[in-house]
């Protein structure tokens, strides 16, 4: 090509610049785009199916099994609030949860955790949906007596929780992903309660110490203030072991859960015992043998 203001002087082509890679955002709308021509719709897809997920991550290069591991981790997700402020350092958390990628069937998982759930960790059945079970701490005297005094040798780390649940979603044939969780809304505002109740009750006895010296004749306010400083520190330091045994659990229930996960994937928790069954299974083995 040529300038013909100049004659045969030659003009350079641009050089042709590589695409910008695409954000975050960008990738989403094109991916919500991809999905929304493939299936042939007019207006903005707000619902995507699985498979229609699947061919999407196909054309960008993803493959079908991350795809759906994502979907079962979506599905699984729970909603943690974090610990922040004040209240979050002392107290720690309201919730925690854990997840894994486990081998075996949703059903047969989530029976194995519900056996152990009830005969391990002190728990009884609270709510069952299809993909889900929730727990909560048993409160009769023997399993009071059991965990206040450590019998049995286990720390029964999440009977003090409001709520412990496990989701499960099959990712295949052969896996799920599980998902525990373990809530303490409830319990965290009990301990935030009664450590203010007693950090306040030393103020107003530093406060009351104070307005006695002051009417004392004569009376050492500064000898007033050290004898008001006793039930001061004392309340506050009673309401500080109170927030740092919250903060305790929370922090023994995340390892609980990370521990039972572990057991789980080694195949520790296995399925309820089932004594006819197992018998049945022995004599007809013992019949086949003779045969």
């Amino acid at each position: 090509m040529t300038d013909p203001r100049s004659g045969n002087a030659p003009i350079p082509r641009p050089t042709p610049q590589p695409p910008a890679p695409l954000d975050r955002e960008s990738l989403e709308r094109v991916l919500a785009r991809a999905a929304e021509l493939q299936a042939g719709q007019s207006e903005p897809a707000e619902q995507m199916s699985e498979a229609q997920l699947i061919e999407v991550g196909k054309e960008v290069g993803i493959s079908a099994e991350h795809v759906r591991l994502a979907l079962a981790e979506e599905r699984t997700r729970v909603q943690v609030p974090e610990a922040r402020g004040v209240v979050g350092s002392l107290f720690g958390g309201e919730a925690v949860t854990a997840s894994r990628v486990v081998n075996g069937t949703a059903t047969d998982l989530l029976g194995r955790l519900d056996d152990w759930m009830q005969r391990e960790e002190g728990m009884r059945a609270k709510r069952r949906f299809n993909d889900r079970l929730t727990w909560e701490g048993r409160r009769d005297f023997m399993m009071s007596l059991q965990a206040g005094f450590g019998m049995g040798a286990r720390p029964y780390s999440l009977i003090n929780t409001d709520e412990v649940g496990a989701t499960v979603v099959q990712v295949d044939a052969q896996r799920c992903i599980v998902r525990l969780d373990a809530s303490f809304v409830e319990a965290r505002k009990r301990h935030v309660l009664g450590s203010s109740i007693i950090a306040g009750t030393g103020v107003l006895g530093f406060g009351g110490v104070m307005a006695l010296a002051s009417l004392i004749p004569e009376g050492s306010m500064f000898f007033g203030a050290l004898l008001g400083m006793l039930p001061a520190l004392g309340g506050g330091g009673i309401g500080y072991a109170v927030a740092a045994s919250q903060r305790q659990r929370v922090t023994r229930a995340q390892l609980a859960l990370e521990q039972v996960l572990d057991r789980l994937e080694r195949g520790e928790i296995r399925k309820p015992a089932n004594p006819l069954a197992d018998f049945i299974d022995v004599v007809t083995r013992k019949v086949e043998s003779i045969r």
